[in-house]
């Protein structure tokens, strides 16, 4: 049994409700019900809650993944700055020319592999989880 009830609604509220129920194909009257039950639902904003925290856990793993990997990327670069640094004698001005064209050619074979790997999917944190598993060391 149902039982009838009358009200008004403010015009902009009535047009969004004939909108919504127009595109879903439903009775106006269902919109409403379905919006009162979620209203009233004693449990209705214990799930909301859930599946906001439920999105902000994930939001956070993503996050700290990310920090992850860009530690991983700074300490590489720092590292590999600090070893260049220390065992790069600086050069002659007679012989910069020819090293910077070699600099160039060999970065130019840099970007090639960099495309290349970045292309098949590999990732260097991976193949650093990959070299460091002590179940494939032994």
């Amino acid at each position: 049994m149902r039982i009838k009830h009358t009200f008004r609604l403010p015009p902009a509220l009535s047009s969004q409700l004939a909108d919504y129920a127009g595109r879903k194909r439903i009775s106006q009257a269902l919109v409403v019900e379905a919006a009162l039950a979620s209203f009233l639902s004693p449990d209705g904003s214990e799930r909301m809650e859930a599946a906001i925290s439920r999105r902000l856990d994930r939001h956070a793993r993503h996050l700290e993944r990310l920090e992850h990997h860009v530690k991983i990327s700074n300490e590489a670069i720092a590292l590999f700055v600090r070893f260049w640094l220390t065992t790069m004698p600086a050069l002659p001005d007679t012989a910069r020319a020819a090293a910077q064209a070699s600099g160039h050619e060999r970065y130019r074979g840099f970007i090639d592999a960099l495309g290349r790997r970045i292309e098949k999917g590999q990732s260097l944190s991976v193949e650093i989880a990959q070299d460091n598993d002590p179940a494939k060391q032994e």
